[in-house]
């Protein structure tokens, strides 16, 4: 007599009596499956755990996105805090009282006198920066305020509007020479 095919893979020593007789059952529990009519049950099981796997993955998919975002505005906020930080102006005697309005409140920054000019002329910027705890206003160059205006541009940055064009343009005075010689 022939052997069959699972007594050939037994002899050659490819299979052995634990996976045949595991694939002896899972067949017998096919053919049982299918002549009961529980086969059916068994596919639409089978095609609920793929949409739920599938469900899940979306999901994961949509949480990490959603870290990266995080992560990404979490740098972002750090390259900005290190712009202000490294780029600051400090000034030496801080004694006048410079004047900008945040928002609806009018907050107070004190700088020398150099650094006050420059600011109201419109040559540097006032940028805030949120430092856990409190909120600090620092003097920046107009390049580092552009930088961080690309990076961040909800942030908050007060530069003011240079005035002498309009009092240029207002000034009744503008056409006569001051006299090099005039003594006040």
């Amino acid at each position: 007599m022939a052997k069959s095919l699972q007594e050939q893979l037994l002899a050659a020593g490819l299979v052995d009596k634990k996976k045949a007789k595991k694939a002896a059952k899972e067949l017998k529990m096919q053919d049982h499956l299918q002549r009961t009519g529980q086969a059916n049950e068994i596919d639409a099981a089978k095609a609920k755990a793929d949409a739920t796997r599938k469900e899940k993955a979306e999901r994961d998919r949509l949480l990490n996105l959603q870290k990266e975002q995080e992560a990404q505005k979490k740098a972002i906020a750090a390259q900005v805090t290190q712009l202000v930080l490294t780029n600051a102006i400090k000034s030496e005697r801080g004694d006048i009282k410079y004047q900008f309005v945040d928002g609806k409140k009018i907050k107070q920054l004190y700088v020398d006198q150099a650094i006050w000019d420059r600011l109201s002329r419109g040559q540097l910027a006032v940028i805030a920066l949120d430092l856990p705890g409190e909120k600090k206003y620092e003097v920046v160059p107009l390049q580092i305020a552009e930088k961080i205006r690309q990076r961040k541009d909800n942030h908050f940055i007060y530069i003011a509007e240079s005035t002498a064009a309009a009092m240029a343009e207002d000034d009744p005075y503008a056409a006569y020479q001051i006299p090099d010689d005039l003594m006040w």
